[in-house]
């Protein structure tokens, strides 16, 4: 403090501390993991050298940032209405709970634009079966 007041025109420089803190918020900021970009609504439930189990929750009005999903089994524990977002447009999905279905790789922002909580378990795949993302795949893959 007394550096400064003596040096007004000088700046501190900023702690280690200060500086890995502020890089780990911009890394998770621009991350494509989801865990890292949205930890309030991602959490890893089991991860080995084959998948990676994610439990994904939220409530009506709540947004994602954009984040990116290898080709996955979605299973869906509850009902909910969704808008999934991508730069080649969005679409509305109606989800109910129970069922298990193919999300091909993908990258997308989501809306929970129901009245419903969303709750979801993700299996992504790793290695070479996890693909990746295509342009106009947005969504699961449903009957």
């Amino acid at each position: 403090m007394r550096a400064a007041l003596r040096n007004p025109g000088r700046r501190r420089r900023a702690s280690p501390v200060r500086c890995a803190r502020r890089e780990r918020i911009v890394s998770a900021m621009n991350s494509d993991d989801p865990v890292a970009s949205n930890p309030e609504h991602y959490r890893v439930l089991f991860e080995n050298e084959h998948v990676r189990v994610l439990d994904y929750t939220d409530t009506p009005g709540t947004r994602t940032t954009p984040h990116s999903h290898p080709n996955s089994v979605m299973v869906t524990l509850s009902d909910f209405d969704r808008r999934l977002h991508t730069p080649a447009g969005s679409r509305d999905v109606t989800l109910t709970a129970a069922h298990a279905m193919w999300l091909p790789a993908q990258r997308h922002a989501g809306e929970n634009i129901g009245s419903t909580p969303t709750h979801v378990i993700f299996i992504e795949l790793k290695g070479a079966g996890a693909g990746s993302p295509a342009e106009r795949s947005v969504g699961p893959v449903t009957p």
